[in-house]
């Protein structure tokens, strides 16, 4: 199969060689030349004002293929039989999707001995949950999940499915997309339809952060998205007596794996995970060196919260990775953020403008993060917040007496 052109109708304007994402065109003397590499991918067909390039019949579908007879799905990600978070928050996104689409939600269980969580799948907003559990699902490894989930996929036939964008997400999610033969659009920040064509909206920041971006999958069954952690909230637990549990046998785990479970090696924590934390302490460059993280650490403690910090604190060696907060990091909704000495560039913002309630320290009172705070203080964090400190330890000094 090749590019159809109709060199009769070409002006040889060049609009075709722009937008050509693998740069196979080229004109030659005013005439178009199609090199080698191009994969049909439309995007010069949509761009000709003059319709001088056609795809193939067999590669241009004119209208999407007939709608899966199942609703919206989440992968339910669990861990030694607890839940993680964003299962829950997925869920809630969907129940919203799936009622303007008229459709129901299902939550994908896999594991093993793991089908009291099912309930608790119901309660957060699913319809029905696909419980597949087996001994090859008691521990995750990418090529049984991907299997499973694959299985599911083909015989129940979900119109859309949503995964968080963990590492296990992130791991085993893109091998079920290609398995399935469709696209997948990874670490999104919000979800929308477009309802008379069923389309998923999926947005996430490209470009450094710079622009937000919203894909579609325009041909392909099922449309398929991970999310970032944190972005959605979790929607209060709610009666569902009518929710099912559907036990499902798996034959696709038959033959032995080509790799295997050895061991869990847990790694040392001395304070609460970011993801889990409802008071996150973030501090930023305005701090000026890595000794003053101590501040944010005594503050944390006495508020029972977690310590975060901006891509430019970890970038300077302040604090290490696992706390960095934004496009580059983790994605947190706190119900109290303290923004300390941090100035608000789009890419921290992605990961926090979520929380409820938005604490903003910095010295410069035209800092970005005091346009989305609901508290600003315009000063010098190092003064603020041993000042902060004190008056918080008297407080609770006296609510002791």
């Amino acid at each position: 199969m090749s590019l159809i052109f109709y060199p009769d109708k070409c002006t040889a304007c060049g609009l075709c060689l722009d937008a050509c994402p693998f740069g196979v065109l080229s004109l030659e003397h005013e005439k178009l030349i199609i090199g080698q590499g191009c994969t049909l991918c439309g995007t010069c067909v949509e761009v000709c004002p003059l319709a001088a390039l056609e795809l193939p019949k067999e590669e241009a579908p004119s209208t999407r293929p007939q709608i899966p007879p199942d609703g919206i799905w989440v992968f339910a990600e669990q861990h030694r039989g607890k839940l993680i978070p964003v299962t829950q928050q997925l869920i809630g996104e969907a129940r919203r999707l799936a009622d303007a689409l008229q459709v129901k939600v299902a939550a994908v269980l896999l594991g093993h001995q793991v089908a009291a969580l099912a309930t608790t799948l119901l309660a957060a907003g699913a319809d029905k949950v696909y419980l597949a559990e087996h001994p090859a699902l008691a521990h995750f490894c990418e090529e049984p999940f991907s299997l499973a989930l694959t299985e599911l996929a083909q015989r129940f036939r979900p119109e859309i499915i949503l995964a968080g964008a963990t590492y296990v997400g992130r791991a085993f999610i893109p091998q079920v997309a290609a398995h399935l033969k469709t696209g997948l659009t990874a670490d999104c920040t919000a979800f929308d339809l477009d309802p008379e064509k069923r389309l998923l909206l999926q947005t996430r920041p490209a470009f450094g952060g710079n622009i937000m971006a919203t894909i579609i999958t325009p041909f392909t069954f099922p449309q398929m998205a991970t999310a970032r952690p944190g972005v959605f909230k979790i929607r209060p637990p709610v009666h569902n007596p009518t929710g099912e549990i559907i036990p499902v046998a798996l034959t696709s785990l038959n033959d032995p794996p080509h790799s295997r479970f050895l061991a869990i090696v847990e790694e040392i924590k001395e304070r609460l995970p970011l993801a889990e934390a409802e008071v996150i302490v973030a501090g930023g460059r305005g701090l000026k060196e890595a000794k003053n993280f101590r501040l944010l650490e005594e503050l944390a403690d006495l508020l029972g919260g977690a310590v975060g910090a901006s891509r430019a604190a970890v970038d300077a060696g302040w604090i290490p990775y696992a706390h960095q907060i934004g496009q580059t990091g983790q994605t947190v909704s706190p119900k109290l953020y303290f923004a300390i000495g941090i100035s608000g560039a789009a890419q921290h913002l992605v990961g926090m403008q979520s929380s409820d309630f938005i604490v903003a320290i910095n010295k410069d009172p035209a800092a970005p993060i005091f346009q989305i705070a609901n508290l600003s203080l315009v000063g010098d964090a190092l003064e603020i917040l041993p000042a902060l400190i004190q008056e918080i330890k008297k407080t609770k000094l006296s609510n002791r007496l």
